[in-house]
């Protein structure tokens, strides 16, 4: 695999799996989860089983074992029934060392009964956070999976997923009947990504379009929108930008929908504005930010879709704005759904967090970590409250006019109308209801508009205050709101004046200014590879053995073999090409000078 040592837990996890025990193994993103199945499947006998959620997961895992020469499969819809034959074949011959199949097709009777007459390496449950109800992203079709624990016993079961907190690990463990004292924990930090969270402005893309081309221009990044109207609507303002931008979503033909995602993986720079559709299975280790144009609906999903940013542990960013719109509008689908009471509390609770952790004014890091139950001493140093720390004053006397203007108000308004009483504007809608002449009207003209809104958010994410989505989003008070207007408890609230949260202390992510050159003219060989494969150019190589390459300018294949990422295949495969690109580069270099 081209790796001198193992990662946090990697060797421990893997002698347990190679010992026939099983496991819940929690790692970040880009932490080497595959490895902790793939090891084992070399080592043990027989044909490792990886129940993978997504073709584009199944088929890139696929391709990457191919490049080191072992034997990997996968079954699934896109494929003729000629090609699935044939790996069925030659699973059945005991040909295969993984086989890569959707959990639908798993638990169909035709596949178990291949089952009972394989030999089994092991069974790896891919993004097994969506067995539990707990999980941000619940799937139906893997309830089932249990059984295969009932009908395998001997069988070692390795369940793998990066996003997990407490409740969703009891219940992955219960529906898979793994001993909780078999999870492995390798912790959640992303060190290499800096998290910024700011208030959205009323035009959030051009906030968008200012911090790419900022920090990334010309890099690949995801943007999360909540919508599939308004991520075809942003990938068209972002190429009329100059940025090279395509849509994603569920909607989308499959023609089309297919062609923009090869499209982000085989090509340099190419940025998707998506729904939560697109992300899980994409293994592109150089995807340099991941964006929210809208709040997600939890932190666990949140952490996930950002996790997409930086697999490679090169520095990279994950950027949200949000409003209080994004609260009302998760809120309302919740309430809308036909999930039970009891789910609708689950996901409520989960909402809350995701808003608590937009309105901290703490590290955000130790804010996400702690989210999972891991300890975390900021400052991290590397988010924008720590990089930027914001100024919290006592904000009782702000927090108790607007409280008062709630109740004098009736408790029947959104925020916006309860703010134009603060401000003292005479609109339309305050002389109907006759506002203008309640005592609270114009005495907060010390904030601004957008200043108000902001001390809303943190009322709201406080408890102090909720809205009624029911009630056309009305500002009501709560429990806690009692004893702030009485005087007798305070509020500390982030003075938002100026919203201008900077990146900075930023390490560099690409090689060195003297060797930039060298790696774009290796970028090229590598994408030249690729296309002679039919491969994305990070199955060839990443972008941190480029950057090691451009930098350390190997001249051996022995040199070559020592930079990070070329195992023994790869450089029997690559080696000499790209020793003689460096020497034609060094070449061509020295007569220009």
């Amino acid at each position: 695999f081209g790796y001198e040592n193992f990662r946090t837990l990697q060797a421990e996890i893997i002698d347990h799996i190679v010992a026939g025990r099983h496991a819940l193994v929690l790692m970040p993103t880009g932490g080497g989860k595959s490895l902790c199945y793939q090891i084992p499947a070399l080592l043990r006998a027989g044909t490792a089983l990886v129940v993978s959620p997504l073709i584009a997961l199944m088929k890139d895992q696929m391709d990457a074992l191919r490049q080191l020469s072992i034997r990997a499969g996968c079954i699934n819809s896109s494929m003729s029934i000629v090609e699935s034959g044939q790996t069925m074949d030659a699973f059945r011959r005991g040909d295969l060392d993984l086989l890569y199949v959707a959990p639908e097709r798993v638990m169909s009777p035709a596949f178990l009964q291949v089952l009972d007459s394989v030999r089994l390496a092991l069974i790896a449950i891919d993004e097994a956070h969506c067995i539990s109800r707990w999980g941000h992203d619940f799937r139906p079709d893997y309830l089932a999976l249990g059984q295969l624990r009932v009908r395998f016993p001997g069988v070692p079961c390795l369940a793998v997923t990066a996003t997990a907190d407490a409740p969703t690990r009891r219940e992955i463990c219960e529906r898979l009947n793994l001993l909780p004292e078999y999870t492995f924990v390798a912790g959640f930090d992303r060190p290499n990504i800096q998290y910024t969270v700011i208030p959205k402005r009323k035009n959030s893309r051009l906030q968008l379009l200012q911090f790419i081309r900022r920090w990334h221009a010309g890099e690949a990044g995801i943007i999360y929108c909540r919508t599939r109207n308004r991520t075809e609507k942003l990938a068209r303002w972002l190429c009329t930008n100059g940025l090279n931008a395509l849509p994603y979503h569920a909607g989308l033909e499959h023609t089309v929908r297919q062609s923009h995602q090869e499209r982000f993986l085989h090509e340099e720079g190419v940025i998707v504005a998506a729904t939560v559709a697109f992300g899980m299975g994409i293994n592109k280790p150089n995807v340099r930010f991941v964006a929210h144009l809208d709040m997600p609906p939890s932190i666990e999903a949140y952490y996930q879709e950002t996790g997409r940013a930086g697999r490679d542990g090169l520095p990279s960013s994950s950027w949200m704005v949000y409003s209080l719109g994004d609260w009302m509008a998760l809120n309302g689908r919740i309430t809308d759904s036909e999930m039970s009471e009891s789910q609708q509390w689950v996901e409520r609770h989960k909402l809350n967090g995701m808003v608590g952790y937009c309105e901290t004014t703490h590290c955000r890091r130790e804010s996400l970590l702690g989210h999972f139950g891991e300890e975390y001493s900021g400052p991290c140093n590397n988010c924008d409250n720590c990089i930027a720390p914001p100024d919290v004053r006592d904000g009782t006397v702000l927090a108790q006019k607007l409280l008062s203007t709630v109740h004098y108000t009736n408790q029947r308004f959104g925020a916006a109308h309860v703010i134009d009483v603060l401000l003292g504007k005479d609109t339309a809608k305050v002389q109907q209801h006759q506002h203008h002449q309640v005592s609270t009207f114009g005495i907060g003209t010390e904030l601004s508009l957008r200043q108000w809104h902001s001390v809303v958010r943190q009322l709201v994410a406080a408890g102090i205050l909720m809205v009624d989505v029911a009630g056309f989003g009305a500002l009501r008070l709560t429990k806690a709101s009692l004893p702030i207007l009485r005087g007798l408890h305070t509020v500390k609230l982030r003075h938002d004046l100026a919203i201008t949260h900077d990146q900075k202390g930023r390490e560099s992510k690409q090689p060195q200014p003297g060797h930039r050159a060298l790696f774009k003219h290796l970028r090229v060989l590598r994408k030249q590879i690729a296309n002679e494969q039919s491969v994305p150019p990070y199955i060839v190589f990443g972008d941190r053995t480029l950057v090691a390459m451009a930098e350390m300018v190997p001249r051996t294949l022995t040199a070559f073999a020592a930079l990070p990422g070329v195992g023994k295949v790869k450089l029997d495969r690559y080696g000499n090409r790209f020793l003689q690109a460096i020497a034609d580069f060094e070449a061509w270099s020295t007569d220009s000078k």
